[in-house]
This record gives C-alpha cells, sequence and structure tokens, in this order.
C-alpha cells in the first residue's frame, strides 16, 4: 500500500502547486495552462502509483484460445446407423408389470424437437380411486405448444386432479359397480376444475400487488397451452379409461381370430379439420364467420386445450396482459372468448381377455405419419418377430440420395420402409414413422437443429402397454 500512499502525497503537493501558480499568474490563459498542466501531472502520478499496486496484487487469468489446426475444427458428417439409434434410444423406457393383472409390459420413448421439448409425460401405478387396496395403471402424454409450462403444470397435477376427483363418486350400496358415465363425469369434471383453476388463478394474479417478476412466472400456463390425453386402466373390472383434449391420440390393438390386428380408436383428434369440432364451435358463436379456416381455430390446429389464454380470455384482460405483463397478442379474428376448451372426450373400452391386445398412446408428432391401423399393424409385426425367434431377413431397399426438397413435414409412413431392429416397440414405431429403413431419411431429420427442426419432424412421445401378451414379457 505504500506506493499508494505515495501517490496520495505527490498529489495534495500537486494541488497546493496549482494553487500557487494560479495566484501567482495575472493572465487568466495562463492561469488556465497551469492549472490543466499540474492536473495531467497529478493524475499520470495517482494512476502509476496504483498500476504498480494492481500489477502486484491480481493475478493474470485471462484464458488460451485453442490453436488447433482448422481441419479439426470442421464438424463430423452424418451419423452412422449405430448413432441414429444411440439418439432414438436416449428417451426411451420399459417396464415388465408384474403386479397388475392383465398388463404385461409398457415401452415409452421421447424425442424432442422444439429446444426445450415441449411434450411431457407420466406412467405407472396408482392406487384405485375407489380406497379398496387395489391398483391401477396410469399412462398420459401431455403435448405442450406455444412453450413447455403448461404441459409441465399438468405432468404434476393432472393425474391428481382426477384421483381426487374420481374418490368423491359415492356408490348408493358397497357392492355397486361405479357405471362408466359416473367415471367418465368424474374425469371431465377434473380436467376443466384444474384448466379452470389454471386461468382464473392467472386472473387474479393480474389484480394483486405482487412484482413483476412474481407475476410472470403464475401467469405463464395460461399463455401457452397443451394437450392431454390420459388412459386409466382398472384391472378389476378390465376397463381402459382414455380422456383426450387435443390432438395426441390413443388406439387399442387387438388380434383377430385369423391372425390379423384390428386397430380400434380410442379417441378422435379434436383439431380445426374435424366437422363435429367446428360444429360445435359455430354454434357456440352465432354470427361469427371464419372461426375455423384452413384446418384451425382462429389460427390454432387444436380445438380443445389446456390453458391458451388468448383463446379463453376476455379480450380486455388480454389486452391488460400484453400492455403490462409482455403476454401474447390478442388473435385477429376474436370477438366473443372462449373459443376452445379442456373438456375431454372421455370413452371407456373393455379390453379382451380372451386374446393378446395393445395400447398405444402418442403426441401427434407420430400421427404426423402413421395412421392408426399402421401403427397397430408394426407393432403386431414386432411382437411377431421380437418374440417369435424370426429374424426379419428383409434387405433394406437403395435409396437414390436424399434431400429435403423431397420431403414434406407430413409425409406418411410407407410399407417397404417397415424395418424391425427394435427392442422397445415405441422406439420401433418412431423410428418407422421418421423413415423406417432409409437411413439417410431418418439421419437428416435428425441431422437439423431446433429450431428448424420443427420444418422437418415435431416433439415425438410414445407409449405402448401390452394386455394378455405373455410374450411380451
Amino acid at each position: 500500500m505504500q506506493p499508494l500512499r505515495s501517490a496520495r502525497t505527490r498529489w495534495s503537493s500537486t494541488i497546493r502547486m496549482t494553487n500557487r501558480l494560479g495566484y501567482s499568474t495575472a493572465n487568466s490563459q495562463s492561469k488556465h495552462t497551469a492549472i490543466k498542466t499540474a492536473t495531467y501531472i497529478a493524475s499520470a502520478t495517482l494512476v502509476a502509483g496504483t498500476g504498480f499496486w494492481w500489477s502486484t496484487t491480481v493475478r493474470d487469468d485471462v484464458p488460451l484460445l485453442d490453436n488447433r489446426p482448422a481441419e479439426h475444427m470442421i464438424p463430423k458428417s452424418g451419423f452412422s446407423k449405430n448413432e441414429v439409434t444411440e439418439m432414438l434410444l436416449q428417451g426411451a423406457y420399459s417396464f415388465l408389470v408384474k403386479k397388475i393383472p392383465g398388463v404385461n409390459r409398457y415401452d415409452g420413448v421421447q424425442l424432442a424437437s422444439n429446444s426445450p421439448c415441449e411434450d411431457r409425460f407420466i406412467h405407472g401405478q396408482v392406487p384405485s380411486p375407489w380406497n379398496d387396496g387395489k391398483a391401477w395403471m396410469a399412462w398420459a402424454i401431455f403435448d405442450g405448444h406455444a412453450g413447455w409450462q403448461t404441459a409441465d403444470l399438468l405432468e404434476k397435477q393432472l393425474l391428481s386432479h382426477v384421483q381426487q376427483s374420481m374418490s368423491r363418486v359415492k356408490r348408493v350400496t358397497e357392492r355397486e359397480v361405479m357405471s362408466e358415465h359416473m367415471i367418465q363425469r368424474a374425469i371431465t369434471k377434473a380436467f376443466v376444475d384444474l384448466d379452470s383453476c389454471i386461468m382464473d388463478s392467472a386472473q387474479q394474479i393480474t389484480q394483486t400487488d405482487l412484482p413483476l417478476t412474481e407475476k410472470i412466472p403464475q401467469l405463464v400456463p395460461a399463455y401457452a397451452g397443451s394437450c392431454a390425453l390420459l388412459s386409466l386402466y382398472d384391472p378389476v373390472a378390465g376397463k381402459l379409461h382414455v380422456a383426450c383434449t387435443g390432438d395426441s391420440r390413443a388406439v387399442l390393438g387387438q388380434k383377430n381370430a385369423n391372425g390379423t390386428w384390428e386397430a380400434v380408436p380410442l379417441s378422435v383428434d379434436q383439431t380445426g379439420s374435424n366437422e363435429d369440432e367446428i360444429a360445435r364451435i359455430n354454434q357456440e358463436h352465432p354470427g361469427e364467420e371464419g372461426i375455423a379456416k384452413n384446418g384451425r381455430i382462429l389460427g390454432i390446429m387444436v380445438s380443445r386445450a389446456f390453458g391458451d389464454g388468448r383463446w379463453k380470455w376476455p379480450l380486455e384482460l388480454q389486452r391488460e396482459c400484453e400492455q403490462k405483463y409482455c403476454g401474447p397478442a390478442l388473435r385477429p379474428g376474436a370477438k366473443t372468448p372462449p373459443y376452445l376448451t379442456a373438456e375431454p372426450v372421455v370413452t371407456t373400452t373393455t379390453v379382451p381377455s380372451d386374446r393378446p391386445s395393445f395400447l398405444i398412446l402418442a403426441s401427434d408428432g407420430l400421427w404426423d405419419n402413421l395412421t392408426n391401423q399402421q401403427a397397430v399393424d408394426l407393432v403386431g409385426k414386432w411382437l411377431e418377430l421380437k418374440f417369435s425367434g424370426t429374424v426379419d431377413e428383409k434387405p433394406s431397399p437403395t435409396y437414390a440420395p436424399f434431400d429435403f426438397s423431397q420431403f414434406k413435414v407430413d409425409d406418411k409412413f410407407e410399407e417397404e420402409r417397415t424395418t424391425v431392429q427394435d427392442d422397445n416397440a415405441a422406439v420401433h414405431l418412431m423410428r418407422n414413422s421418421l423413415g423406417g429403413n432409409h437411413h439417410e431419411m431418418i439421419a437428416g431429420r435428425l441431422a437439423v437443429p431446433a429450431p428448424r427442426s420443427r420444418d422437418v419432424r415435431d416433439d415425438i412421445t410414445v407409449q405402448v402397454a401390452f394386455f394378455n401378451c405373455p410374450e411380451a414379457a
């Protein structure tokens, strides 16, 4: 510290010298020049002293830049077949089921296109809502849009809301079997109540005195949106309850006596291309032209969803959120919201106990490329080859060089591209939906980074559950 004290002493001496120069100079210009010169000398002296102190106490931590030869900086081109498989398997899981009668196994996978992925999912064993000591199975997929936040909230809260709602259903007698209608109504109520909670809570937040940094995170789940597809299996009744809000889809594959597989739809996509949905919305908003156009509802693909305040909130609230809380802009043409609802369509199906069957749940990223029957046939073939000891020896065809001028994001699956090479049924479905045995097509789709990857594939989430299929275990 001695150099710094010396610098301060010299600074004081210089100031005194400056004052003397100022009083002894008659000419004001000379006086100004003298002061300026003395001040410069004092400043230089102080900086020099401080610099010495700095150089003796601070370590040089400047990072060294990589100086490798340029040729090593060029990214590796292309994905090998093994690398493609590794990428497809990153989000995969598989579980054998021992304690739930009728269920043998389930597989799942998720592949992101958005960054971060906007899909969420849940799976596993849950207590029976009747508190009878039994266990049910649950699988669900939440396909988010305009962000991941709504899907994330549903992942954490929807199942518990459904369980609470179902547990409130009262039997007249202990022996009474719950009717399908009672169960469906309880599930529907849980969906609608949770969405109302999301939307109403956000509206209430805008009226509080909370700081902006607390308000915005609580508003975001209402700004974003999500579809929801929930399946509950009751092993005692052998019933599969499926609730769908949006365009994720559930399909049941059932084996016929002749060995073929039948695709039984358990949900129908709720979009602006669904004539029943268009009729419902037009009836709710008489006199408003153009609500449904080009397969969309005022610009959004789905006609039912959680969140999505732009299609639900009063216009004045939307303007306030846009101006004060960085909310999304109003939808052009919106006059009398709400236009969307989270109310699900719930179906109940008996799972046959006398023949193998399986459930496919998937977000629309899979169904963009596969029909219900194609997906069921693919899983049926997977079962046949993977668990019968048969090897798929069909050689892959030779394809012409591929580029995206030949490609559309909704390009459909082609049977000649079928391949069976994965031990996970969900990965098998995803691989075939992306190109099957056409390695260059799949590798190309995986190579495109976000956000441009959305031009060639969506987020994909798939679950496959096997019933009465001991060979799958």
